[in-house]
Formats: structure tokens, sequence, C-alpha cells
């Protein structure tokens, strides 16, 4: 399921300076308790346990987060990102400074944890869409400063990602519709920002109705049309319009209740903004062990 990425590259995203600013967020001066109490040479050993079933995201984070405190941490890996998980098991083991690994700690659980949350809706929704081409995708409904691993955890459960962020797309909602003046209006004038600026972007436009989707259709010049809040009998009379001639995208609060009849009217793309707002956090501790 899991496939290898890197995440720098996909989100232009710089995982050290991540961790760099969420320690400086959780240490500030310092960790005191640790400095009171553990002796600065002290030896320690931990184990990541799961203690609820789903699937893991957030493992090479973690291992780029413990390398980050100190480089003298040796990390064992048993399950890696996208694997099965269910309570009991252990991930990972840590061991080498103790205060480093208490440092550790608590980023690596509350990026692992909310990982893994989202990994395993993201597979839940995907696994009732098999049989069909429908991919499952994500939305920019993401926690700021944490969009590239909600994304990239997106990935790891076997969903796609729709798109970064602003600025690798022209998304044409109902707002953008309403103040350009229409859409006809609306796609021209992306039509041509895209030649001004020679640029290589892929057009999308939100249809509200059958008639925008007519609308749509007829002015063309788009890779993609997203059809949002559609019913099932209405989601197919504008499949049937599109004959295929544009990527299609359903949207629009779709659950795992109602996901499987979405896809099967053939869309191309189902999109979960509540993949990322609206998700459990998975169960994980680190628990020192001998």
């Amino acid at each position: 399921m899991y496939r290898e990425i890197d995440a720098e590259k996909l989100y232009n995203f710089k995982i050290e300076r991540f961790i760099r600013t969420a320690l400086a967020e959780d240490e500030g001066d310092g960790d005191h308790t640790s400095l009171a109490c553990i002796p600065k040479q002290a030896f320690g050993k931990a184990q990541l346990l799961v203690k609820e079933d789903g699937i893991v995201a957030g493992v090479e984070l973690a291992w780029s987060i413990f390398m980050y405190i100190d480089d003298s941490l040796l990390v064992n890996i048993f399950i890696n990102d996208g694997g099965k998980i269910k309570a009991g098991d252990v991930v990972l083991t840590v061991e080498g400074n103790a205060r480093s690994i208490l440092l550790a700690e608590r980023l690596v659980l509350n990026c692992m944890q909310r990982m893994s949350g989202i990994a395993t809706k993201t597979n839940e929704l995907v696994m009732l869409c098999e049989g069909t081409d429908t991919k499952v995708i994500d939305t920019r409904k993401t926690t700021p400063n944490f969009r590239a691993l909600e994304k990239w955890a997106v990935l790891i459960g076997g969903g796609a990602n729709h798109r970064i962020g602003l600025y690798d797309m022209i998304l044409i909602k109902d707002n953008h519709i309403d103040y350009a003046g229409g859409i006809r209006k609306s796609i021209i004038a992306a039509r041509n920002y895209i030649k001004g600026k020679g640029k290589k972007l892929k057009i999308e436009i939100e249809a509200r109705n059958l008639e925008e989707v007519e609308a749509i259709i007829k002015v063309g010049r788009v890779q993609r049309i997203m059809l949002d809040n559609f019913d099932i009998p209405t989601l197919k009379k504008a499949l049937k319009l599109i004959k295929h001639r544009f990527e299609t995208e359903a949207s629009g609060g779709i659950t795992e209740k109602t996901i499987a009849s979405y896809a099967k009217c053939g869309v191309d793309f189902i999109s979960v903004g509540a993949l990322t707002h609206n998700v459990k956090s998975l169960d994980l501790s680190l628990k020192a062990i001998d």
C-alpha cells in the first residue's frame, strides 16, 4: 500500500525546520523536569506501544525526530509506515540517553498519533471503494503548519493528495465564480492567467447543480469538474452529461456510509475533508522498558 516518498520534495516541506520549531515550542529554555530528575548520562530504553488497531503512520518522521535530537540513539523499527497494527504491537524501540528519549517522546507521539489516525481513516474509505476505479483524495482542510504531515498520512493510508496548496492547481470554487462574474468569465480569466504567466497548472471548477455542469461543458477548457453536494441520482445525471470528457470529483458530506455508493457511480475522485479536519488520533504510547 505505502510507497516511500520524499516529503521535502513532494510538499516543499522542510522536516528539519519543522522538528526544530516544534521542539522550540515545547522545550523553551529547557526540559526542566528531566534536567532536575534524570542524570546527564543516564541510559534509557523505551518501546512505542500500540493501544488501538489501525494503520501506522509517521514512523519515518519519528526516526528523523530521534536522530535530530540525538544521533547516538539506537532506533529499531519493527513495523514500517503503512503497516497494519493491533493493540499490543510494538512499532519500534529506542535506546540511549534517557534525557534525549524524554525530549523526543511527546513530539513523536503527537505526530504519529495524528498521522496514524488519518492513515487509518483513509484506509477505511479506500477499502470501501475497492472494486472501483475511484480514488479517495484529501482537501485543504488541514492544520496550519501541519499540512504536509497530514497529506503524507493520507498517502500512507492508500489515498491520494488533491492539491498541496493554492499554488499547484487552479480550483475555481463557488465564491470564485460569483466574484468573477460567472462560469464563463472565471474559466477564460484562468486560462488567460496561465498563458500570461507561462505556468502549467490544471484547472478544476466546481459545479453546484446540473445547469452549471452544462455551462462548464459548453465553455470547456478545464481538466476536472467538481460535483459538490450532489446526491446519487443527480451525480449519475451529471456523469452522463460529462461523458468522460473531463475528470470528475464528487465532494461534500460524503461519509463511510455513502462513499461506496458514490464510487460505484463511476466518478474519478471523491474528496473527503474529514480525512484531515475531523479525524480521531490513534492511541499510541512510548513506555520505558528494562
